[in-house]
């Protein structure tokens, strides 16, 4: 039986025309823009692609014209591929390509009759792992394609996962002492709505902070203070607080350390929103030191990690 792991992530643009793309098919997501009609969910994505697109355009610029997740992801499927020979590892983006219809228009050519799914998200959201879940599960079902599906559950709670997130705080302290240093968890924002209806994002986001803290401790890394923050707010409905501009005004001690928390792998949320704009917003608040650690990408012990869940 020919099996297949498949990388499930929401994707990014890449080339400017495809930011476009991007920013339409995110609106029109039912686990994005929650309203029942479809109609009213197509109009409020076209306002929303229409007032963002030529801002969101010149960020991408700023990162190369294109957004960075999509080659991080390719080389760790590249990576994946040489340490488990005997699969066949993809990945299919939710809302740019490679999308989820020619990734399974090539395990049916393949003859795959045997699919494992990751959600490269390390919590569980209606917005992120339900979305590509779902996008997979059905474009399946209309391709006429019926394997036997595994479904990766999230990995927060993963040692080996755990284990590369504080690798790469190490890396990124680069010398300096933490115990100077204010650690922010960074983690993506959502709609308070969504979290009210039911979504245990935010649960899984608080309690991977409390067991991050005692992994840093028991590993002698002590900074001044740990805290949690929201970033990537859009529009005026109430989300997740506190956001992280407001945590930065409220530090006194002005050396913050920056850590992604829902990212696996860097996209424009962290090599543009955190390392660029907030680094910008940091300096006109007079901080000596802004850090911004690296998601674990194509880390070999995140290789290792995914072939420990998939085990």
């Amino acid at each position: 039986m020919k099996r297949a792991l498949v990388l499930l992530n929401m994707g990014g643009p890449n080339n400017l025309d495809e930011v476009k793309v991007f920013l339409t098919n995110m609106f029109n997501d039912q686990n994005i823009i929650t309203v029942k009609s479809a109609l009213l969910r197509s109009f409020i994505a076209f306002m929303i692609t229409s007032t963002r697109l030529k801002n969101a355009q010149s960020n991408y610029a700023k990162l190369g014209g294109k957004s960075p997740l999509v080659g991080y992801t390719q080389h760790l499927v590249n990576k994946l591929q040489k340490a488990l020979p005997t699969l066949q590892i993809s990945f299919a983006m939710r809302y740019t390509p490679p999308f989820c219809e020619s990734v399974i228009k090539d395990l049916m050519y393949q003859g795959v009759e045997d699919v494992i799914l990751l959600p490269l998200y390390p919590h569980y959201s209606t917005t992120t792992t339900k979305s590509s879940l779902e996008d997979f599960e059905e474009t399946s079902h209309t391709l006429g394609f019926h394997p036997k599906i595994h479904i990766i559950e999230p990995f927060y709670k993963n040692s080996l996962y755990n284990a590369v997130l504080i690798q790469k705080i190490e890396e990124a302290l680069l010398g300096n002492d933490p115990q100077e240093m204010e650690l922010i968890f960074s983690a993506h924002s959502l709609p308070q709505k969504i979290i009210d209806n039911g979504d245990p994002y935010q649960k899984e986001i608080t309690s991977h902070v409390t067991l991050l803290k005692e992994l840093l401790k028991a590993k002698g890394l002590h900074f001044k203070n740990v805290h949690l923050a929201y970033q990537s707010k859009l529009g005026p409905v109430k989300w997740l607080e506190p956001t992280l501009e407001y945590k930065l005004h409220s530090l006194t001690n002005k050396n913050a350390f920056i850590v992604p928390l829902s990212f696996t792998i860097d996209n424009s949320e962290t090599e543009f929103e955190l390392s660029i704009e907030y680094k910008e917003v940091a300096e006109k608040l007079g901080f000596e030191r802004y850090i911004v650690a690296r998601c674990p990408n194509d880390d070999d012990v995140f290789v290792k990690c995914i072939e420990a869940l998939i085990d």
